[in-house]
């Protein structure tokens, strides 16, 4: 493996490919999640490229930029482990300038996170467009649990006409049900154990739903009810474009849920 941190440097290597590229953006701390994206990516591509970077334009005032975990070592040896052929590790100067192009998520954003946390998701695809535009992918790796991100970034795709194929990959949880993410770190150990409430109450609904349950409010009721003690932001049912739904279509639903557990914001979702 190869670690590159300059511009230059990844434009100097992407010259010389010329067969398929899986390429899995991150901003580290890298976990079975991570893993997983980069193991199919490693299954389907000649070439994979991992970055890693922790995004500024992404973060709102007052979260958790400053205390994002930052794992490197232990980052680098995992992409090593994992046959990764390329790390890119660039710095903050190196991707931002001063009154540089902006990208604008569309409209249709500004609900669930985009209503929780206005302009996320035009930093989110600053950074991917850039990344893209650096790493030229054949194909690019996204979990499905940033369900609103993956969208954004299958439209962006479309609608920029970039040659990239979006892979959407599954949740990977822990043996106890609840989902990986990088945040988990900030639990402890009562909200950890809280936190099992929220794929508990997912598990509910897909159970009501498998006894062919389609009412909505009827699943909300059986999530809340779970997830009383709980500090939780939101609940939704949508379609794949996000809009609520009144009826379950199990070939075009998602339930998200994201629950605050003092700070720390967890999100979680299955896919019908």
């Amino acid at each position: 493996m190869k670690i590159l941190t300059t511009i230059e440097e990844l434009r100097d290597i992407r010259k010389k490919i010329n067969s398929s590229i899986g390429f899995v953006p991150t901003m580290g701390a890298l976990h079975d999640g991570h893993i997983s994206l980069i193991k199919k990516a490693r299954e389907e591509n000649k070439i994979v490229i991992v970055s890693i970077f922790v995004n500024p334009t992404q973060f709102l005032p007052g979260e958790d930029l400053d205390a994002y975990p930052r794992k490197d070592e232990a980052d680098k040896k995992i992409c090593n482990m994992c046959k990764v052929d390329y790390l890119f590790m660039p710095q903050i100067s190196s991707m931002y300038t001063e009154n540089e192009i902006k990208v604008k998520a569309p409209n249709t954003s500004y609900v669930l996170e985009g209503f929780s946390r206005p302009g996320h998701f035009d930093g989110v695809l600053q950074i991917v467009l850039k990344l893209f535009g650096l790493v030229l992918p054949t194909n690019a790796y996204f979990g499905k649990k940033d369900a609103q991100q993956l969208s954004l970034i299958t439209q962006m795709v479309k609608d920029f006409f970039l040659p990239i194929n979006i892979i959407p990959c599954e949740i990977v949880r822990e043996t106890d049900g609840l989902a990986l993410s990088s945040r988990n770190v900030y639990l402890n150990k009562k909200q950890r154990e809280d936190a099992l409430l929220i794929s508990k109450s997912l598990y509910a609904a897909a159970t009501l739903i498998a006894k062919e349950q389609r009412d909505v409010e009827i699943i909300k009721d059986k999530i809340y009810d779970i997830m009383q003690k709980l500090e939780v932001e939101y609940v939704a049912i949508v379609d794949r474009e996000f809009n609520e739904v009144s009826k379950i279509d199990l070939n075009n639903t998602i339930i998200l849920i994201v629950a605050r557990f003092g700070n720390t914001r967890l999100l979680d979702n299955i896919w019908l």
